[in-house]
């Protein structure tokens, strides 16, 4: 178990309001024949449920009950996969972070596999509305010999539905570890007028999608060729632009689109092709 310290927010100025408070721990062993659940622990609105996998990879849906992500919510999400194993943790739908009145949200995913475990974190995407505030921290504690393939896709509103998204507080932070040994590193961070920053063509051309795919594996230098086979259907069209490189047992895939239809059709095809096995149900839910 870790602890995580997170920083207190204050609501300087703003009504005292109730906020969402929420922490999901879930571990999984494999006993010689099947990856089993080890471990099960959830308090306030995070939650696991575990649907029934015939002939597969065992599943853990997150589920986020307050229904979204405002200023001054907190949740910690904690995953594990013992030696040998082999699981899956997805989102039920995509995660909104709202309008806040004042704060910060805080989302915190801690992921650890151990010696020759395979861990996929595939969460669907994450929506960020108008004046919101989302800063999330993930790290990994990987084994020397362990996989992780981890996704995540961030969407500046719904373009369908007219939304426009001129201010965000976003801030994403990536820290992998392999045997204690930072091997990975990354923040995105937005923060302001949206348009003004991505309008450039050092960052997304003015495209409001944009998604990070991480393969973390000893031999993940040697599937460089096929994430870029499977990136060629991604981009016909030219809605989605995306590219991936490889060095040192990382590989890493980015994705920019125009909007969230032609994000997720992009990453569904892309996962499903480079995994080699369909995605959990409730994308295509």
């Amino acid at each position: 178990m870790y602890d995580i310290a997170i920083a207190p927010v204050s609501d300087a100025g703003a009504a005292p309001m109730q906020r969402a408070r929420g922490t999901a721990r879930i571990a999984y062993k494999y006993d010689g024949k099947t990856t089993r659940l080890d471990d099960l622990y959830q308090s306030g609105s995070a939650k696991f449920r575990l649907p029934k996998v015939y002939d597969g990879v065992p599943t853990a849906v997150l589920i986020n009950t307050s229904g979204g992500i405002t200023g001054g919510d907190q949740l910690i999400y904690e995953a594990r996969v013992g030696a040998r194993g082999h699981a899956i943790v997805t989102g039920q739908a995509a995660e909104r972070a709202y309008r806040r009145s004042a704060g910060v949200g805080q989302v915190t995913p801690h992921l650890e596999a151990g010696e020759n475990a395979t861990l996929e974190w595939l969460p669907q995407e994450t929506i960020l509305f108008d004046a919101s505030a989302l800063h999330r921290t993930m790290s990994v504690d990987l084994a020397e010999n362990a996989r992780l393939i981890a996704i995540e896709s961030v969407i500046l509103g719904r373009t369908a539905m007219g939304e426009h998204v001129d201010t965000v507080s976003f801030r994403d932070r990536w820290r992998i570890r392999r045997d204690g040994r930072l091997v990975f590193a990354d923040d995105i961070r937005l923060e302001g007028d949206t348009r003004d920053i991505l309008k450039g063509t050092a960052t997304s051309g003015g495209a409001i999608a944009f998604a990070t795919l991480i393969d973390c594996s000893a031999d993940a230098d040697s599937r460089l060729n096929l994430a870029r086979q499977a990136l060629e259907p991604c981009v016909e069209g030219g809605k989605v632009r995306a590219a991936a490189s490889a060095w040192n047992g990382v590989l890493v895939a980015r994705f920019v689109a125009q909007d969230g239809r032609g994000m997720r059709d992009a990453l569904i095809s892309f996962l499903e092709t480079y995994r080699s096995a369909p995605l959990p149900r409730v994308w295509h839910c």
